[in-house]
Order: structure tokens, then C-alpha cells, then sequence
């Protein structure tokens, strides 16, 4: 993931901003495609903040409700020059906690399914798409999950299909990644 991480922040540095003064870099994919693991190399790489979609969903039938929240709490408020500003979700409590807020960076990785939404694309300024096979997305979601995502990841499935193919992510997707271990990315 080294390599695709370099590829991305050259081409990230380089992109105008979308959200005021914030080039604003969604990566986007389903559940165990490596997601996290390319934004927080590429933030790593440039020195920026990541916003994780999980900690914007109103739980596992929550994926509308975090695209909501992406959009009205963080490009919106960073569009109108001021602080993002969200709720986390607790997923231990079940519902939302705690706000986080943000001071105004020059780049902010958003990573996780929805980071690439259609509503989101005024206020990005690039999405990438992350993709590898069902039986590596799986094995890795539910390593890093385990118990708590087992009985939802069917129900997941279905919210990340819905999503992906009503917003045409991989068609919009500025580039694709693989995500599959060893692979070098289209």
C-alpha cells in the first residue's frame, strides 16, 4: 500500500481545495478493502487529520445519516469558513456521543464507506476507491471487528451495495486503488 499511498498524496498536494481553503481527500470502498490503511498512510505522508466515516454513522443502519453529517458538519462548515463540528458515535452506547471539532487544516482525508457520496462531491477535491476481493474484505473486517461486525455484515453488505451503485462511486472515483494484499494498484 506503500506505493499507492506515494501516488496519491503527489496527486492529492496538487489539487485545487473544494471546501474553502481544504483540499478535501475522500477515500472511499467497501468494508475490509483498505480504506484506513491508504488514508492514514497518505495523512501520514502530508501531514493531515483523518476523519473516519465510522465515528459519523448513526449506527449499522446508519450510513445516509453519516454521508449527513459529512456533508452538513464538515464541507459545509469548511466551505463557509468555519470549524467542521460532528457527533461520534458510540457504538458501545448505541448512539451518538461525544462532538468532535476540527480546527480548518489544508488537507483532511475522510475515509470510509460514504466519504465519496454524491452529495459530498462540491466539497471534495479528489475521491479515491479502494476495492479488493469479497473473501479478503471479509477476512480483514471481521479480523479487525470480530464479534461486534459478524452479525451485521450481511445487513452492511446490503447498505454499501445500495449506496455504491446509486452514487456511482467507482465511476466518479478520481483514481482506483487495489486493495488486495501484494497488489500493485490500477
Amino acid at each position: 500500500m506503500d506505493a499507492a499511498a506515494a501516488r496519491v498524496a503527489g496527486w492529492i498536494a496538487h489539487r485545487p481545495a473544494g471546501a474553502g481553503g481544504t483540499r478535501v481527500l475522500a477515500v472511499d470502498g467497501r468494508s475490509g478493502g483498505g480504506k484506513t490503511t491508504l488514508a492514514r498512510a497518505v495523512a501520514g505522508r502530508l501531514g493531515a487529520p483523518v476523519v473516519s466515516m465510522d465515528d459519523l454513522y448513526d449506527g449499522w443502519d446508519g450510513l445516509a445519516a453519516g454521508v449527513g453529517q459529512l456533508v452538513e458538519g464538515i464541507l459545509r462548515r469548511l466551505a463557509d469558513g468555519h470549524r467542521p463540528c460532528w457527533r461520534r458515535y458510540d457504538w458501545a452506547a448505541g448512539r451518538y456521543g461525544s462532538e468532535a471539532t476540527l480546527d480548518p487544516p489544508g488537507l483532511l482525508v475522510v475515509e470510509g464507506v460514504g466519504a465519496g457520496a454524491r452529495a459530498a462531491a462540491p466539497g471534495l477535491s479528489g475521491l479515491v476507491y479502494v476495492a479488493a476481493p469479497e473473501l479478503v474484505r471479509r477476512r480483514r473486517a471481521l479480523t479487525r471487528d470480530g464479534d461486534a461486525f459478524i452479525p451485521h455484515w450481511d445487513r452492511w453488505a446490503g447498505h454499501e451495495e445500495r449506496y455504491l451503485a446509486a452514487d456511482d462511486v467507482v465511476g466518479r472515483a478520481d483514481l482506483l486503488v487495489n486493495g488486495a494484499p501484494g497488489a500493485e494498484e490500477a
